[in-house]
């Protein structure tokens, strides 16, 4: 066989992988294949990551890793790219664990990726340098639950942070406390969550969708201090001191 022949065949080899494993919504250039053609939200999300990564430190420097939702992995990548050192993407779904693995593996990179919720992060047992928590708020049942969550078990510094959000872009000052009969709930830009009950764009896993000050007012809640908001509905982050007692969820010790 010509070293044409074995380039080719390695070609159709991933080209065929990459079928098996679909559908994939992180559209990955693997060896020249891309995995996700004509995704309905464009080269996603390298569309989206080129208009905040310059926010980003461009050297990492060895630095550790958390994606939490990590899908197929592109984030996971970029933070390989940007010579991250240990880099752990965690997801509650096998599909997509099976197409981060089969990606790292042709693009050559050294992650972790295991099977666990957001809600099971203690089991990781270590806090990292960068927790990527990106697009998957709106996903969850109890959002503040998992930002309390991260903050208490596995943030370390800094968080980036991105979530669908709908309503006004203003954000209305509030005041540290309110009378009974009192308050400013209707005002344009106060902290809001929109409760989806069905289904939004023809998903039922997106259930609570905020305007911009509600995520910005559940990020300070978990104990984030906002550094800079480098796209409309993305937050870079860095962990502060906690104003409320805690996650109350019985979280899992660390793995044995």
């Amino acid at each position: 066989m010509s070293p044409g022949d074995a380039g080719a065949r390695a070609v159709d080899d991933i080209r065929r992988r990459i079928g098996e494993l679909g559908p994939w919504f992180h559209n990955l250039d693997l060896n020249g294949i891309e995995t996700a053609p004509g995704h309905f939200l464009g080269n996603h999300p390298s569309d989206k990551w080129n208009r905040f990564a310059h926010a980003l430190p461009g050297d990492l420097n060895g630095a550790s890793v958390l994606d939490i939702g990590c899908n197929a992995g592109f984030h996971s990548f970029e933070m390989k790219r940007r010579g991250a050192g240990r880099v752990v993407g965690i997801d509650y779904d096998e599909r997509y664990l099976a197409q981060a693995r089969f990606a790292a593996e042709i693009l050559g990179f050294d992650v972790t990726f295991r099977q666990l919720s957001v809600y099971d992060v203690a089991a990781l047992g270590e806090r990292f340098d960068v927790v990527v928590f990106m697009g998957v708020l709106y996903h969850l049942r109890h959002p503040l639950l998992a930002l309390d969550l991260i903050h208490e078990h596995v943030a370390g510094d800094t968080l980036l942070f991105q979530t669908l959000q709908r309503g006004t872009d203003e954000v209305h000052p509030v005041k540290s406390d309110y009378d009974f009969s009192e308050g400013e709930f209707d005002a344009d830009g106060y902290p809001l969550a929109y409760f989806v009950e069905h289904a939004y764009a023809g998903d039922p896993s997106n259930w609570w969708i905020p305007n911009r000050a509600g995520s910005e007012a559940m990020l300070r809640a978990a104990g984030f201090e906002i550094v800079t908001r480098p796209e409309p509905d993305t937050f870079i982050c860095r962990r502060g001191a906690s104003p409320w007692q805690g996650a109350v969820y019985p979280a899992r010790g660390a793995a044995r």
